[in-house]
This record gives C-alpha cells, sequence and structure tokens, in this order.
C-alpha cells in the first residue's frame, strides 16, 4: 500500500476543501480520537534492530548481524518500514502530533482544521486555528493557524511554526518573520517537551501582531512595474542575468500573471498593484501552480521544503519593499 497523500485516509479536514483538495470531511468540533483515526494517524511508531548479511568471499553467508548504532523504524499496522536512525533519535508518535492540540483546542479556543500524513508516515502534521485574524481592505481577511509537524527519518524537526491562511484563496504562509518569531524547533536528539513548546510560543500574541503589522505596510505599499520585475527576479531568478535571459522565465511569468489579475484575490484593493499582491502571487504559485510530481510532494514543499522556503523569500523581498 503506497500510503501517499492522494489516498484520503491519510488526511482529514473541517471546513471547506483545502487548496489540495484530498482528505476526509469531518464535521466540527470532534474529539482528538476521532481526528486520529480519520487522519491515518491511528498508529504507533515502533523499532528495531538494524540486522544485515555479510559474507565472505566465496560467497557463503554469514549469521544474520545487528548494527548497534542504528534502528530500523517502521509502522505497527502495515510493518512498512519508514526510516534507518540513530539508537539516539527521539520519536514523536503519530498521538502526540495530535495531542498536543488537547488543551489549545478544550481551554484556549484552538480549532483543529486538518491533520494527516507524508510520505507513507515519513512526516506528521496538524493544523488548528488560532482565532486570531485580520481584515485588510477590500474584505481580504487573513487567519491565524499553528502548525506542528514531525518527521521519523530525520528531514524535519519537530516544528511548531504560527502561520496563515489568506480567505480568499486559501494560500498558506508562514509567520515567520525577525528573528525567526513564531516558531519552536526541537531536534530529534531531543526529547519533546510540548508543554515547554507552548510555554515558548507565548500562545504566538508577539507574532500575530508583528505579522499584522508587516501585511498591513504591504497592502498599503503600492509598486511599479520596475519594481515588479526586480522583485520576480530576485525570489524566483537570477538577479546577475536580464529578464531575457532568466533560468525561470516560466515561474516569473506565472506569478506575473497571477499578480496582474488572474490570482484568486488579486483585484482586490489590498492586493492590487501593492506589495501585498506580490507575495500572494508567489504563495499561489508555490501551492497551487508549481510543478510537483503530486499533491503529497506539492504540500511537502510547500510547507516544509523548497516551496516553503520561496515563500519566505518572497515575503521577505516583499517586507524590504515595504520598509
Amino acid at each position: 500500500m503506497a500510503h501517499e497523500l492522494e489516498n484520503s485516509s491519510d488526511m482529514a479536514y473541517i471546513g471547506s476543501t483545502p487548496w489540495h483538495g484530498l482528505g476526509n470531511q469531518l464535521p466540527e468540533n470532534q474529539p482528538i480520537e476521532v481526528w486520529q483515526k480519520a487522519a491515518g494517524m491511528d498508529w504507533e511508531i515502533k523499532q528495531t534492530d538494524v540486522l544485515f548479511n555479510a559474507a565472505h568471499d566465496n560467497g557463503s553467508m554469514l549469521n544474520l548481524r545487528s548494527n548497534k548504532d542504528a534502528t530500523v523504524l517502521y509502522r505497527s499496522d502495515t510493518m512498512e518500514a519508514l526510516s534507518v536512525v540513530s539508537k539516539r533519535y527521539k520519536v514523536v508518535q503519530p498521538h502526540d502530533v495530535l495531542g498536543f492540540y488537547r488543551d489549545l483546542v478544550s481551554i484556549s479556543g484552538f480549532e483543529l482544521e486538518t491533520a494527516g500524513v507524508l510520505k507513507g508516515g515519513k512526516k506528521l502534521w496538524a493544523l488548528a486555528r488560532t482565532g486570531d485574524e485580520m481584515m485588510l481592505s477590500g474584505m481580504d481577511k487573513v487567519k491565524g493557524y499553528l502548525l506542528l509537524a514531525t518527521s521519523c527519518d530525520g528531514s524535519l524537526a519537530t516544528t511548531a511554526q504560527f502561520t496563515s491562511i489568506r480567505v480568499v484563496c486559501n494560500n498558506t504562509l508562514q509567520m515567520a518573520v525577525g528573528d525567526n518569531l513564531g516558531a519552536v524547533r526541537v531536534p530529534h536528539s531531543t526529547t519533546f517537551d510540548p508543554v515547554a513548546v507552548k510555554q515558548s510560543l507565548g500562545l504566538g500574541v508577539t507574532a500575530w501582531d508583528e505579522f499584522s503589522r508587516s501585511i498591513k505596510a504591504m497592502s498599503n505599499r503600492p509598486v511599479n512595474k520596475f519594481e515588479v520585475m526586480s522583485y520576480l527576479v530576485n525570489v524566483l531568478g537570477d538577479f546577475e542575468l536580464p529578464l531575457q535571459d532568466q533560468p525561470n522565465q516560466k515561474a516569473i511569468q506565472t506569478v506575473y500573471n497571477l499578480y496582474a489579475g488572474e490570482g484568486k484575490g488579486s483585484q482586490l484593493s489590498s492586493s492590487a498593484g501593492t506589495a501585498w499582491g506580490l507575495v500572494n502571487g508567489v504563495t499561489e504559485y508555490v501551492d497551487s501552480f508549481r510543478r510537483a510530481r503530486n499533491q503529497d510532494y506539492r504540500l511537502e514543499s510547500a510547507w516544509f521544503g523548497v516551496g516553503a522556503q520561496i515563500k519566505q523569500k518572497g515575503f521577505e523581498a516583499a517586507l524590504a519593499l515595504a520598509a
């Protein structure tokens, strides 16, 4: 069984269909246990010794031997291997990811909105609304969220990251501004302590306030055509080359078209001809148009990989324009 995100049993959501269009829809206000089953997270990460065969020069086999410094992580439900890691690797279980939100939902007014697994279980994540939101001109609403994600293959530290979703287009943008404000990362060499992480986040009031000020400044910053092209080349291309020689011309043209009227919400007064419009052009391109093998890979890239880096670069470049 492939266990890709295309398998709806690997994801759940409430409300409208997410931008990637995948998953099992749930009614609102479901308990964590319901989420765990609907999101394909009702299994555990098990571990066992790494065994290998060693052969003599004549080809005869020795008995199986173990690698004392490594362990295999595997799924308890399918027995499929997930990764080979150091024995010092600290595992974060699927139920720990969802359990992180239990008191935030019951006490602090958070609401789980989507959760699931990627790459057959190598990455696990959940996203909850924080209740923070703001309205830019033109009825352009942006809502605050808290994303918790981890991996069992060393590709991602356990990360609690404040992020945002622009309602008109459902695109996602991390809220990391300033000195990495709004994010806490716990390496897998350290035991994940959800209480300590929440204390470090401080419920994100400072992060949301600074993020709100930033995007408001962008929405009030008009940009001319020269600034638009310089921005696109800076974010997506090679600033040392002239426009006609850019190696990524298709991406540059796609983002320009999204910014110039084809993108969702691009004609709202907050976006039309502004630095905020440029950010949303880049974000929509990464979330919906950038080439990807499938929606599983697209989501991973948009949140954790190259796509996330492009979005952050676009945000910082627009912030510089608005400064």
